[in-house]
C-alpha cells in the first residue's frame, strides 16, 4: 500500500517553500504527499514549525500534541517535527516529548528525506509541489540574516544570511513558470542584503532583471527590504521594470531613537523618515508595507505617540502591528519586559484603529479608477483578486462581480466601484 504523508507548515512563507523543496524530493516516489487541511486520511505527518514568537511556539506546540494523541490512538504511524521550534528547541524537545519520531532542524532536508525512506537527490534542486495555487509562488533567495536586532530569534535558528545563486534561482523559478506560476513573491530575511555575501556587492536588482526574462513570469513582488540600505538601482528597476510589483515591504519596527537604539536596528528615526521620503519620491504610486512593534522593552508613552505620529503623518499603505514576544537567547531578553500586556494591546488597537481609517482613505481615492487585477480564487457571489499593490494573505483583495466569466490566475483590467477599510469592489469591463 502506498503511503501517504501529510505536512503542515506553520509560520511564515519561508517555512512553506521548505516544505514544497521537501515533497519535491518525494514526488517522484511511491510516497503520496498531502497538504489538506481537511484530509485525516494519512500515516505520518511531518510538522514544519515555527519558533518566532511566544504564540507562534504554542501553535506548534499544539499541533505535536495533537498529533501524538492520533499516534497514541492509532490513527497515524509516525511523527516527524522539523523547522525553526526544533532548531531552537531540540533538547527539550527530545525530552518533553520523545513519542515525536524523529526532530529535525531548519534547514535539514535531505536528512528528513532519508528519514520517509527515500534519498535525497541534488538533481532535484528547486523542484517543488506547491501549496498555493498554481499562479503564484514564493522564492526564497537567501537564508538567514547577519543583524542583531535585540527582539529576534532568526538568526539563531536559521544562521548567518546566505544567497542563493543566481542561475539556481533562475532555474527554479523556470520549472515554476512552467507550472503555470505568473507571479513570483520574492522572500528572504532581507533581501536588499541578496549577493554581498556571494558576489561582493547587492545583487538584487540583476536578479529582477534575469528573472524578469522569464517566459510566463507576469509580476514580481518583493518581501523584507531592511530600512537601513535600499540602492537607487533598485528602486530604479522597480520604476523602469514593467514585471516588478511598485510594492515596497519595509519593516521599520519603531521611530523612536530610544526604542531603535534598544532594538540594536542600525538605522536612526531621521534615517528612517528619509529612506520613506526618498522611496515615496522615486516611486510615488507604490504601495508601502510596515512592520511594528508594540510595547518594547522600555517604550514609554511618549515612545508610542511619537509611533503613533509616523503612522498618521505618513499614511502607510499597508501596515501590521505586534506587540513584543519577550523570547530568551536574544539580546532584548536582557531587558525588563517592563509593558503590561494589557498596555502592549492597548498601543497596539491604538495604532491599527488609526491604520484603519488611512487604509479606508487610501482605498476610497481608488474608486472609478482601473487596475490589473489577478484572479486569486472564486466564491460564491464574487471573483476574488488581487492588484500589483497587494500581497496574498496580507493585503487587500478586490471582490470582482460574477458578470463574466473569468479565470483564476489570469489579470484582468478591473475598474474599482466600492471601497471597505480592507477590500475593493470592482467589475470587469470588456
Amino acid at each position: 500500500m502506498t503511503k501517504k504523508i501529510k505536512f503542515i507548515t506553520l509560520g511564515c512563507s519561508k517555512n512553506l517553500v521548505d516544505t514544497e523543496h521537501l515533497m519535491g524530493q518525494l514526488k517522484d516516489s511511491d510516497i503520496k504527499c498531502t497538504f489538506d487541511e481537511k484530509d485525516t486520511d494519512y500515516d505520518a505527518v511531518v510538522i514544519n514549525t515555527c519558533g518566532f514568537i511566544h504564540d507562534a511556539k504554542e501553535e506548534s506546540i499544539d499541533t505535536i500534541l495533537q498529533h501524538i494523541e492520533a499516534k497514541k490512538q492509532g490513527l497515524i504511524d509516525q511523527v516527524f517535527v522539523m523547522g525553526c521550534l526544533s532548531e531552537r528547541y531540540m533538547d527539550s524537545l527530545r525530552e518533553e516529548i520523545p513519542e515525536v519520531e524523529q526532530y529535525f532542524g531548519a534547514k535539514n532536508i535531505p536528512e528528513i528525506v532519508k528519514a520517509l525512506g527515500k534519498d535525497y537527490r541534488k538533481e532535484l534542486f528547486g523542484e517543488r509541489i506547491l501549496t498555493t495555487p498554481r499562479h503564484y509562488a514564493y522564492l526564497k533567495i537567501a537564508e538567514g540574516c547577519d543583524r542583531s536586532c535585540a527582539f529576534c530569534a532568526i538568526p539563531l535558528m536559521r544562521g548567518k544570511h546566505i544567497s542563493v545563486p543566481i542561475e539556481q534561482l533562475v532555474e527554479e523559478a523556470t520549472r515554476l513558470a512552467q507550472q503555470g506560476v505568473k507571479e513570483l513573491i520574492l522572500i528572504s530575511q532581507e533581501l536588499s542584503y541578496y549577493g554581498l555575501d556571494l558576489y561582493g556587492k547587492r545583487r538584487l536588482a540583476k536578479l529582477i532583471r534575469q528573472l524578469s526574462r522569464i517566459e510566463g513570469i507576469e509580476w514580481i513582488r518583493l518581501h523584507y527590504l531592511y530600512p537601513a540600505q535600499i540602492p537607487d538601482e533598485l528602486l530604479q528597476e522597480i520604476k523602469q521594470n514593467p514585471k516588478v510589483c511598485e510594492y515596497i515591504d519595509i519593516p521599520v519596527q519603531h521611530i523612536s531613537d530610544t526604542v531603535l537604539k534598544r532594538m540594536k536596528r542600525s538605522h536612526t528615526r531621521n534615517h528612517t523618515l528619509n529612506i520613506l521620503q526618498h522611496i515615496r519620491r522615486q516611486l510615488p504610486h507604490a504601495a508601502i508595507r510596515t512592520t511594528l512593534i508594540s510595547g518594547f522593552p522600555g517604550e514609554t508613552e511618549e515612545d508610542h505617540q511619537e509611533l503613533l505620529s509616523l503612522v498618521k503623518e505618513f499614511q502607510f499603505d499597508r501596515l501590521g502591528v505586534f506587540t513584543y514576544s519577550h523570547e530568551e537567547d536574544t539580546a532584548a531578553y536582557q531587558y525588563e519586559d517592563d509593558v503590561p500586556e494589557e498596555e502592549k494591546q492597548r498601543r497596539m488597537e491604538e495604532i491599527m484603529s488609526l491604520q484603519q481609517d488611512i487604509s479606508l482613505k487610501i482605498n476610497q481615492q481608488k474608486v472609478g479608477k482601473s487596475f490589473p487585477v489577478i484572479i486569486d480564487r472564486e466564491e460564491e457571489e464574487f471573483f476574488v483578486g488581487r492588484t500589483p499593490q497587494d500581497s496574498p494573505e496580507v493585503d487587500n483583495e478586490v471582490l470582482i462581480r460574477k458578470d463574466f466569466p473569468l479565470r483564476t490566475g489570469n489579470i484582468y483590467e478591473i475598474r474599482i466601484t466600492r471601497a471597505d477599510y480592507f477590500d475593493l469592489y470592482g467589475e470587469y469591463i470588456p
